[in-house]
C-alpha cells in the first residue's frame, strides 16, 4: 500500500494544514484526502509544490507499506 506521510512532515515543520494549503494552492479538502490516505492519485505538480513548501523529497512524502493492494492493482 502506498501512503502519503503528510501528518509527519507537517508536525516536523510545525506547519498547519491550513498554512500548507495557502502556500501550495491546494484546497483543504484535497489535502485532507491525501492526509487520510484516501487519494487515488497525486498530480506531479501537486507533489512538486508539496515538496517545495515542506523542503523535502518525494520519497519523504510517499512510502510503501505492507497492506492490501489498491482495487486497480
Amino acid at each position: 500500500m502506498i501512503m502519503i506521510q503528510l501528518d509527519r512532515l507537517l508536525l516536523e515543520r510545525r506547519m498547519s494544514l491550513t498554512e500548507l494549503s495557502d502556500r501550495v494552492g491546494v484546497t483543504m479538502a484535497n489535502l485532507s484526502i491525501l492526509k487520510t490516505g484516501k487519494a487515488r492519485a497525486v498530480r506531479f505538480s501537486t507533489l512538486d509544490a508539496l515538496c517545495r513548501e515542506l523542503d523535502c523529497q518525494p520519497g519523504d512524502l510517499i512510502v510503501q507499506t505492507p497492506g492490501p493492494q489498491s482495487e486497480e492493482g
